[in-house]
């Protein structure tokens, strides 16, 4: 007996692209977390340093400032506030540069096929991906390129074209030197064009 064939939906598992970048853009932001945690202790701690507090410590009534009776509950509470901030800003993180650093590994490999002459690839991105205006100027870019290739491949073939209906042997003696030198040139731009691939 056989069995069904299903197919099997595979999702991407790589979070990091670019780690580099990536791990960089966590770290920002998480030490802006941390800086803020740390501040916020600091300023309670100064605007209380002029107030006393009356506390009951080992039932005992303690009388203190109120910096003394906070800070200790302020520097655990902060520590645990950022240490949860920071896992789910890590999180999140993850995933919002995996938005930048995949349409930036994308414009890489794109750069890389244009600097080979390939002008047939452009830039696709996911839905959820950003840069998509400068992704679709980009190809608006590349378009225009390829035009513009395929307008000097045309402008070639026709010179070619040209010169092959007057024949070498249908120019004068004087201008022959110069007929070949042009041929010689048309060939020249004919081997360059080539490079590109549209």
């Amino acid at each position: 007996m056989t069995q069904p064939i299903t197919s099997k939906v595979y999702k991407r598992r790589q979070y990091f692209i670019d780690k580099d970048f990536q791990s960089g853009f966590i770290l920002k932001f998480l030490g802006v977390v941390a800086a803020g945690s740390g501040l916020t202790v600091i300023l309670l701690y100064l605007f209380s340093l002029h107030s006393t507090t009356v506390a009951f410590v080992n039932a005992r009534v303690t009388v203190m400032t109120t910096a003394d009776f906070l800070v200790p509950i302020l520097l655990q509470t902060m520590a645990v506030v950022t240490v949860l901030v920071s896992l789910g800003a890590a999180v999140v993180m993850v995933f919002v540069s995996h938005k930048i650093a995949g349409p930036l590994y994308r414009f890489k490999q794109t750069f890389r096929e244009l600097g080979n002459g390939n002008f047939t690839n452009q830039v696709r991105l996911r839905k959820g991906d950003q840069l998509h205006e400068v992704a679709s100027d980009f190809n608006q870019m590349i378009t225009a390129l390829r035009n513009q290739i395929h307008a000097i491949d045309a402008a070639l073939t026709d010179v070619r074209s040209a010169m092959e209906a007057i024949g070498e042997y249908n120019v004068e003696d004087n201008k022959r030197k110069h007929f070949l030198e042009l041929r010689q040139k048309v060939q020249e731009l004919e081997r360059a064009a080539s490079f590109f691939k549209t």
